[in-house]
């Protein structure tokens, strides 16, 4: 069941983790322009709702298209959108998730029946217009099927979340998100469930809670101060400035290993969440967009006009209470936990989330062969990539972690990027990726040198490849 749900999550991320830029741009125009934002404005206030109804769901569509069946797929999959979008007054999220992928399917299959039967000199012809008819189709399947299905699913959750409410339990959803977090089954609850019922509720009243309950970055905070004080050996050592990583940098994967070298203090975190949610409820916070990452920043950017007393009382409440239950449980049940052995667990279960097999792990060359090997790189290195599945988090931290280290040792010319392992760049000649995604990112990119790592924090790779940079830049000049 949670491979199942780490492979739906992972789908719906796909879709919607590339146009987290949209929706903070909506966010911003809508916290800003809107007759009850910062800076009001008639004119510019109409960019809301095209941007909500259109712009967004047909970028996810697109997106969802893109990833089944490449550009093609995208286009028939964003044709196929439109039919969910119109004859509905509200966003429909929802629709584009499912005409999208459905695009690209069809026309993925099309493109496999055909293959090689089309005659020669009638390519262009056959593909414009297979693309133009299945789209066609498709848009009307939309507006006569799945739109209709779409309303009452929308209705469903609808009615759901006012039970939760109603009754008072909302609070009570931070006993599954906060284990789901940890168990990397965030991306199904919060990008599948959590943002397209805050686009709708926000697209209503100008504002959601359920933007913060899976982003908040209180929780993991707490947790992490509890291991300053009150850990022992490398995670206490450690806790300070993973938790200005996780605070700051919004990278909530950081807190994982503390959780699951000493498991019952996930207690800490789901109590402040649980808290947090109700400080939400009953002082009517919330986002105006989703906060991704889920940083103290980007929680402040998406709180609309004067909903910051809420939000902040919100995010502190669970920082205390997450550092008060986590002190408590380190202090009765503290142990001397293997942090190494945790980090490694943590990982494994980021690779199963991600869908990289055991066998495929196992497959990976060991980081210190793999090390070993940069120096048969022919020619002088110029550019190193850092890759991890998204291209957001810790590739762009390790990023910046190996280009401060390359720029200590002279070597300022070497250009690092950060970048999705699906997308590494022909030209890198050196790849730096988690230990899970390097046989992914040696097919990726087989003419590149593959380092992996398996704790971008502090890993020691860093230091040795900069080691041979160096006495390679020394032999060739």
């Amino acid at each position: 069941m949670k491979a199942s749900i780490q492979k739906a999550g992972r789908f719906l991320s796909s879709m919607v983790m590339p146009n987290i830029g949209a929706f903070i741009a909506w966010g911003l125009i809508t916290a800003f322009f809107i007759p009850d934002g910062w800076t009001p404005n008639e004119s510019l206030n109409a960019l809301v709702s095209p941007m909500l109804t259109y712009l967004i769901p047909l970028l996810i569509a697109y997106t969802g298209g893109f990833v089944v069946a490449g550009k093609r797929g995208g286009v028939v999959g964003a044709v196929a959108a439109i039919g969910t979008i119109v004859g509905y007054d509200q966003p429909m999220i929802l629709g584009a998730m499912i005409a999208g992928p459905l695009g690209g399917v069809a026309i993925k299959y099309f493109d496999k029946a055909t293959k090689g039967k089309v005659k020669s000199g009638f390519e262009m012809l056959v593909d414009n217009f297979s693309a133009g008819i299945i789209g066609a189709i498709l848009c009307v399947v939309g507006l006569k099927g799945i739109n209709p299905v779409c309303v009452h699913l929308t209705s469903w959750l609808a009615s759901g979340v006012q039970f939760l409410v109603d009754h008072s339990i909302m609070p009570l959803t931070a006993v599954v998100v906060e284990p789901a977090k940890v168990l990397f089954l965030n991306n199904a609850i919060n990008h599948g469930v959590f943002t397209p019922l805050g686009i709708e509720q926000a697209a209503a009243v100008g504002k959601s809670m359920f933007f913060m309950i899976e982003s908040n970055p209180g929780p993991g905070f707490g947790l992490l101060l509890a291991y300053m004080l009150f850990g022992r050996g490398t995670a206490r050592s450690t806790a300070p400035a993973a938790a200005i990583i996780q605070f700051f940098g919004g990278i909530h994967e950081i807190y994982f290993p503390y959780v699951l070298m000493n498991p019952i203090v996930i207690l800490g975190p789901i109590a402040g969440n649980v808290c947090s949610i109700f400080i939400l409820h009953t002082f009517n916070g919330g986002l105006v967009a989703a906060a991704s990452p889920g940083s103290i920043f980007a929680e402040m950017m998406m709180t609309p006009k004067g909903g910051f007393l809420p939000n902040i009382l919100a995010i502190g409440t669970a920082i205390v209470v997450s550092f008060l239950v986590s002190s408590f449980l380190l202090k009765v049940f503290g142990k001397d936990g293997d942090l190494d052995a945790a980090q490694q667990q943590v990982s494994g279960m980021k690779a199963q989330s991600k869908g990289v097999t055991s066998a495929a792990v196992a497959a990976v060359t060991s980081a210190a062969a793999v090390v070993d090997s940069v120096t048969a790189v022919a020619g002088p290195v110029s550019k190193i990539a850092f890759a991890c599945d998204a291209g957001m988090g810790s590739s762009a931290m390790g990023a910046t972690m190996l280009r401060k280290k390359l720029k200590a040792a002279g070597l300022d010319g070497i250009e690092v990027i950060h970048c999705p392992v699906s997308e590494i760049p022909p030209d890198a000649q050196v790849i730096v990726t988690h230990r899970e995604l390097a046989q992914r990112a040696g097919l990726a990119s087989p003419n590149a040198e593959v380092i992996a790592i398996t704790n971008f924090m502090g890993a020691p790779e860093y230091d040795t490849l900069v080691a041979d940079l160096t006495q390679r830049q020394g032999s060739l000049a």
